[in-house]
């Protein structure tokens, strides 16, 4: 009898564990969603909505980012907003051309390192006034819209006022990060006044009207965003940051434009992958995959020892570039070409130990470096993939008064070592950790996609390439995988790694991967919600297909 209930037992446990999906990996969240005439995947549900109402009224895929990124700045502050930068690169169908925006803003130009110095101040801190850079986002959409824009500006703008005057209700997650932050930033001015309604933190559920930035977008859409770097808007941030101990003018504001570049990329198992030049970091994602390319990926497996291994020491070399090389190219000579090259890749790949962790790499050596992520297509065939931040969460903790947002904290990133390429001066673009990233295969678009979430964005870029090129999982698959995310690479701002860092692995990684990754000499330590946050669009056979984070309030949909 025991063994015929035993029998019974696992006969039944395979039987329902063999159908926990009938199709896909069984980590998958959901399918992907596709469509033909255009598709929108973003953070916050109404923010996705609001790019297929303008898809759908005429517009095309770039009014409808603006309009989402728009909406997305009052839905969900805790990861972007008109204080913060912006970073593009846009599919154009018609051009058959990739084109590239960094609209990230520089440091004021009466800062330098000698006055910081002489308050006494050898790191610039993460909050207040001193981090406080050229916020660029505005700046961005202008430049966006000006070039391949369709409908009128202001229009763009009407459902992000109408969701500020009227209310939306805060999601689950945003609301996690508005209690943290609540915590963080109550002290500083008018931060309550904004976030904190009735003295209390927003959470899940409750109903949030920001009448203040409703009035500062109505200015920012009637004004074409004039009124933002030379208006009402500019003279009250200039005010507030200089009355609290910064440096930022209206000078500043009023001389600020966004610069068109041209993507770079590098050839990975037949398809191209582009990122933006620094002073971005999107290169290291080209780094990584480079050294990847080297070895039988698909064999080691997805998320093996072998693997894992491999892909941290990757990505421990390409930081180390990164801290010596990555900086505003208009300042510095950074050898993009050389650092982005199949032959430097072998080189470097000579240094990786695959029975060993490093505790530390040099750079290599030449002649003479929180989030969102949203992507949009549309029926013509456009594509967006477009980053948008403010730094550390909602950023500087600096809300100028009466204009319903915060300002970045982005300045936090210079070296204040004179001799360093991100080194701290007047007018200068700090390092910037958000990327946009797009594939081509054949000369043809193929995926528009980004992974948000600082220093995990390279390794987010790479693992996401990988898990659809090596591993063969669709788009949702790629984003849903379990993640890896190695933490304490040296820094651009001066820090040297010494000691190896340390490795985060997703739920999902097994105990058995654990422990020999222990054995290799990696340092393991949990970091929840420290992997990231995916969107993406891929476009086959004039059929889109959307992919959204599943550890995020949003979605992908289409029409």
């Amino acid at each position: 009898m025991r063994l015929l209930t035993l029998t019974i037992f696992l006969f039944l446990s395979t039987h329902i564990i063999s159908y926990d999906r009938i199709l896909g990996k069984d980590f998958a969240t959901r399918s992907e969603v596709i469509a033909t005439n255009g598709m929108a995947a973003t953070s916050h549900p109404l923010a996705t909505q609001t790019a297929i109402d303008v898809l759908k009224s005429g517009g095309n895929a770039i009014d409808a980012a603006i309009a989402a990124n728009a909406v997305l700045g009052l839905v969900e502050p805790t990861g972007c907003g008109i204080g913060g930068d912006l970073f593009a690169i846009v599919w154009i169908d018609e051009d058959k051309k990739l084109y590239g925006l960094n609209s990230s803003g520089p440091a004021p130009l009466e800062m330098s390192i000698e006055k910081l110095k002489a308050m006494g101040i050898d790191k610039i801190p993460p909050y207040g006034p001193l981090p406080v850079t050229v916020p660029g986002a505005v700046a961005g959409w202008t430049a966006l819209h000006k070039r391949f824009g369709n409908k009128p500006f202001d229009e763009l703008f009407d459902n992000a006022i109408y969701y500020a005057d009227n209310g939306f209700p805060v999601t689950e997650v945003v609301g996690y990060y508005l209690q943290l932050s609540s915590e963080r930033y109550k002290d500083y001015p008018n931060f309550a006044d904004v976030w904190m309604p009735n003295g209390e933190a927003l959470k899940k559920g409750d109903v949030f009207v920001n009448k203040d930035l409703s009035n500062t977008y109505k200015q920012i859409a009637k004004s074409y965003g004039e009124s933002f770097y030379k208006g009402d808007i500019a003279k009250t941030i200039s005010e507030f940051i200089v009355e609290q101990g910064g440096f930022l003018s209206v000078d500043d504001l009023k001389s600020y434009k966004p610069e068109w570049i041209k993507p770079v990329s590098s050839n990975y198992r037949g398809y191209d992958v582009w990122e933006l030049p620094p002073n971005g970091q999107g290169i290291a994602a080209l780094q990584i995959l480079n050294i990847l390319e080297q070895y039988d990926i698909d064999n080691m497996g997805h998320n093996s020892v072998e693997y894992i291994h491999l892909f941290t020491e990757a990505k421990k070399l390409a930081y180390e570039d990164r801290a010596k090389y990555f900086a505003d190219m208009n300042f510095a000579d950074v050898p993009v070409e050389e650092l982005i090259s199949k032959r430097y890749a072998l080189e470097r790949n000579k240094l990786i130990n695959l029975k060993k962790a490093s505790t530390s790499y040099s750079s290599g050596i030449f002649e003479d470096g929180d989030t969102i992520y949203m992507t949009v297509a549309d029926k013509d065939g456009n594509m967006v993939s477009l980053i948008q931040s403010n730094y550390r969460g909602m950023g500087s903790g600096m809300v100028p008064p009466n204009l319903g947002f915060m300002l970045q904290d982005r300045g936090e990133m210079f070296s204040l070592d004179p001799g360093h390429r991100n080194s701290l001066e007047g007018g200068k673009r700090p390092f910037h950790t958000i990327i946009p990233a797009f594939i081509t295969k054949d000369d043809k678009p193929f995926i528009s996609f980004g992974l948000m979430g600082g220093g995990m964005q390279p390794q987010g870029h790479a693992q996401i390439v990988v898990n659809l090129i090596d591993f063969k999982m669709n788009l949702q698959e790629a984003g849903d995988a379990p993640r890896i995310r190695h933490f304490g690479s040296s820094e651009p701002t001066g820090e040297i790694m010494t000691n190896g860092g340390y490795l985060s692995l997703e739920s999902g990684v097994g105990l058995d991967v654990r422990i020999e990754l222990t054995k290799k000499g990696h340092n393991l330590k949990n970091e929840p919600g420290g992997y990231g946050g995916y969107q993406a669009i891929m476009k086959l056979n004039n059929v889109y297909y959307g992919a959204s984070e599943s550890r995020k309030d949003g979605h992908a949909s289409g029409y």
